[in-house]
C-alpha cells in the first residue's frame, strides 16, 4: 500500500474491506470517512454532502441512508483508492 505507514490498523480494515470480493454491505460510512479524512482533502457542503478529492479526482459522496455505504460507493471508493496507490495489503 502506497500510504501504508499514514494507516492506522483500522484505516487497513477498511481498505481490505472496501477491495473484498463479492462487494461487502457490511462497510460503515463513519470507517470510509475516516479512512477519506486521512487520506483525502474532504469538504461537507451545505447540502451534508461530502466533496472529497484524492489525487487528481474529485468525487461527491452521499450520506448512506442507513450505516452502511453501497454497492456503487464501493465502487467509487476502489477506483479512486487505486488511482492514489492505495490497495489492500493483499494485492
Amino acid at each position: 500500500m502506497a500510504r501504508d505507514r499514514e494507516l492506522d490498523a483500522h484505516h487497513r480494515a477498511t481498505v481490505e474491506k472496501i477491495f473484498s470480493h463479492p462487494v461487502s454491505h457490511n462497510i460503515q460510512w463513519h470507517d470510509v470517512l475516516s479512512l477519506l479524512e486521512n487520506v483525502a482533502s474532504v469538504t461537507k457542503d451545505h447540502e451534508g454532502r461530502y466533496k472529497v478529492t484524492l489525487g487528481a479526482e474529485t468525487e461527491t459522496f452521499d450520506v448512506p441512508r442507513h450505516h452502511d455505504i453501497d454497492a456503487q460507493q464501493v465502487v467509487d471508493l476502489r477506483r479512486m483508492l487505486r488511482a492514489a496507490g492505495i490497495a489492500p495489503q493483499s494485492e
